[in-house]
């Protein structure tokens, strides 16, 4: 009779009563974790005597190593053993005041048992709030019950008494009241364009170039051919070492020659010499080799757009993807040739780009483009994080801000844009931005994203206005003084409704000549998604 050794399985410990537990997700950069470990420890600490002072303990599920300057888990293993000394049916909180990778938690969160809250710090320092966000968007996408809550510092009376309803009873929601499915439309001109678009990219077909899924862990960033082909759009998987190839291809004279352009557009550089702190020519000129090179390989292929990972495949071969991100986006940018110099490459148009290979965003982007592309507005679009807010002069105005790659007009132009090195904790070999702050004006924002299975996608519409310039520089001090930044108020979407309902990180942001045809762009955008059947919502005060 034959004798194997059989596997003894993992028994995790009893949940210790009236005992809630933590966990914290962080960064895969180690200079990232270090960084912003103080933060993370004033925030552990704010929460454990809000906790305290309502009559439970807590327990941190896993110990500070002291060796790597940091308490957060930091490898999709480190969470996966974490998650074995857990007790399955505690009651769980993730606890954020940093941008965190959420694959590092899912696993452990995908079957842990008993309820779980994800809260993170009411600052802008670092991007709590957009690692919540992004951990909830991959929490709903796997189908995953949990709460979330915020707070500068736990002891506001909001905060304390949304802990103590998720202690007793392990569940909280807030008002999304401001969500209402899509009535039917008005039979118009809008609604027409809507609906003709989307027959057309069903029945034609469009490719979005993937230059490697999966950025920084974000799961609910990757959405499976089966809902996307159902649309008419497909992927072209690439890889970004055939980007880095495609760079050492160009020569030294094409990247000047966007340099060139640049310059004489107005666009300001803010440029050094040490390599590891300043931004320097030769890393512009790499990330211009990028840009030609994205736009060589996307004439190659037929892509409709692109999208480039770079974290955490490129930060340590070739400066960000930022600056080429941002000329890809816009209208006017330096001319690309062909290989053969007998062709400009998507002339007098952009090459729509979705940061982080955001594939939600990759869908937004597409329709966006076609939608003000027919309807005669300015096509270009970008994605912005939903990084912090607070009120200015009785309203409350968001920071949307991002790592680099909005298109020039949304700044005014490029001679009120400017490129600063990127922040060398996520960015070691440097490279610029293409910065700025948005011009004031009408916007329509929107999110895809998965649930329950099926597409989501929410429509609203902003206003970005213009702030004083001490009060931007403050928000920008605040958070990346190198980034650009908007500064928007949401129509008929408070702060606290916004982040309970948002699925994402990200929301994609267009621009509009005025209200009434913002209200257009969005009523056609509305029209393409129902009928690719998209499950639509309104977000807010949308006239239709």
């Amino acid at each position: 009779m034959t004798t194997y050794s059989l596997p003894e399985l993992n028994r995790p410990p009893a949940a210790e009563p009236h005992t809630v537990y933590t966990v914290a997700s962080g960064d895969l950069r180690p200079a990232a974790n270090v960084t912003c470990w103080p933060t993370q420890e004033k925030l552990e600490g704010d929460l454990a005597a809000a906790v305290t002072d309502l009559g439970w303990k807590l327990r941190r599920g896993h110990a500070v190593d002291e060796g790597r300057g940091h308490g957060f888990i930091d490898s999709q293993r480190a969470g996966i053993e974490v998650f074995k000394t857990l007790p399955k049916d505690a009651p769980l909180i993730v606890v954020e005041a940093v941008w965190q990778y959420s694959h590092h938690v899912l696993a452990g969160l995908r079957s842990h048992e008993g309820p779980i809250l994800v809260v993170a710090n009411w600052s802008g320092e670092f991007p709590g709030l957009v690692g919540l966000l992004n951990l909830a968007g991959s929490l709903t996408k796997a189908g995953r019950d949990y709460s979330v809550l915020w707070s500068a510092d736990f002891t506001d009376e909001w905060a304390r008494e949304g802990l103590r309803t998720w202690l007793e009873t392990g569940t909280l929601t807030h008002d999304t009241g401001h969500v209402r499915p899509l009535p039917p439309l008005p039979q118009d001109p809008e609604t027409e364009l809507g609906v003709a678009l989307a027959r057309q990219l069903r029945e034609e077909k469009a490719i979005i170039g993937v230059f490697d899924e999966g950025c920084m862990g974000m799961y609910n960033a990757i959405i499976d051919d089966e809902f996307l082909n159902p649309l008419g759009i497909y992927k072209e998987r690439l890889s970004q070492s055939a980007l880095v190839a495609e760079m050492k291809k160009v020569s030294d004279e094409e990247a000047q020659a966007v340099r060139v352009w640049l310059d004489h557009a107005g666009m300001t550089f803010h440029t050094g010499t040490d390599e590891a702190t300043e931004l320097t020519d030769a890393q512009l000129l790499s990330q211009f080799k990028m840009y030609i090179a994205a736009l060589r390989i996307a004439d190659d292929f037929g892509l409709d757009a692109v999208g480039i990972q770079y974290q955490q495949g490129l930060k340590d071969t070739v400066p960000a993807s930022d600056l080429a991100e941002g000329l890809l986006n816009n209208v006017q940018r330096p001319p690309v040739l062909s290989r053969d110099g007998a062709r400009e490459l998507y002339a007098g148009a952009p090459l729509p780009h979705f940061n982080e290979v955001d594939e939600g965003v990759a869908v937004d982007s597409l329709v966006t483009n076609r939608i003000w592309t027919a309807m005669g507005l300015d096509p270009a679009t970008t994605l912005h994080d939903i990084r912090w807010g607070e009120e200015y002069d009785g309203r409350f105005v968001w920071v949307f801000e991002i790592s680099g790659s909005v298109p020039a007009s949304h700044n005014g132009g490029y001679d009120k844009s400017y490129s600063m090195r990127q922040p060398p904790m996520f960015f070691p070999l440097g490279g610029g931005t293409l910065s700025g702050v948005s011009k004031p004006g009408e916007i329509v924002w929107s999110r895809v994203f998965l649930m329950d299975g099926r597409l989501h996608v929410d429509l609203g519409r902003a206003t970005s206005i213009e702030l004083p310039e001490e009060e931007t520089r403050r928000r920008l001090d605040a958070t990346n003084h190198q980034w650009p930044i908007m500064h928007a108020v949401l129509h008929g979407v408070t702060r606290d409704q916004f982040m309970a309902r948002h699925r994402a990180n990200h929301l994609n942001v267009a621009y509009a000549p005025d209200a009434e045809t913002a209200d257009k762009a969005l009523r056609a955008k509305a029209a393409l998604f129902a009928e690719l059947g998209v499950e639509v919502h309104l977000c807010g005060d949308v006239t239709l």
